[in-house]
């Protein structure tokens, strides 16, 4: 009778065997990896998340997380009874917008992000796009 350690550790075995070539492949490799509000959402989610980072990493690739949140900041902007406006999809942000936008994203799901790398094992800094003028934008001139 087999031992179901067994049946683990050969299905672990077979996952790393057929795993090699695309580690040596992307070996040294930086990767940018989008992580849409919506994925964020439950907790068991994004410990797994946080895990496969953990990995890859420790298998030498260096990933890059950029956030979405859309969906959080929806919930902020309920909470705050401020009405959300979107034209052709895009959403509309007026100054106290963007300062509850740069609040939920910057203060909040960026560090929970940093926070989960941290607890499955890994290191992981946080910076915003606003951080010395990584991202810059304009103002999107638009006719209705």
């Amino acid at each position: 009778m087999t031992d179901n350690r067994d049946n683990t550790y050969f299905l672990q075995a077979t996952l790393l065997t057929q795993a090699l070539p695309f580690m040596r492949h992307y070996h040294g490799s930086t990767i940018v990896i989008k992580y849409g509000g919506n994925a964020m959402g439950d907790r068991e989610s994004a410990s797994h998340f946080a895990h496969d980072i953990v990995l890859l990493k420790q298998c030498g690739v260096n990933p890059i997380i950029v956030h979405g949140g859309g969906p959080q900041i929806d919930d902020m902007l309920k909470r705050l009874s401020i009405e959300s406006r979107f034209i052709d999809g895009l959403r509309y942000s007026d100054a106290e917008t963007v300062a509850i936008a740069e609040m939920v994203l910057c203060g909040n799901i960026n560090k929970q992000i940093v926070h989960d790398i941290e607890m499955a094992g890994g290191h992981a800094i946080g910076i915003s796009g606003k951080d010395n003028s990584l991202i810059t934008a304009k103002k999107l001139d638009y006719h209705t």
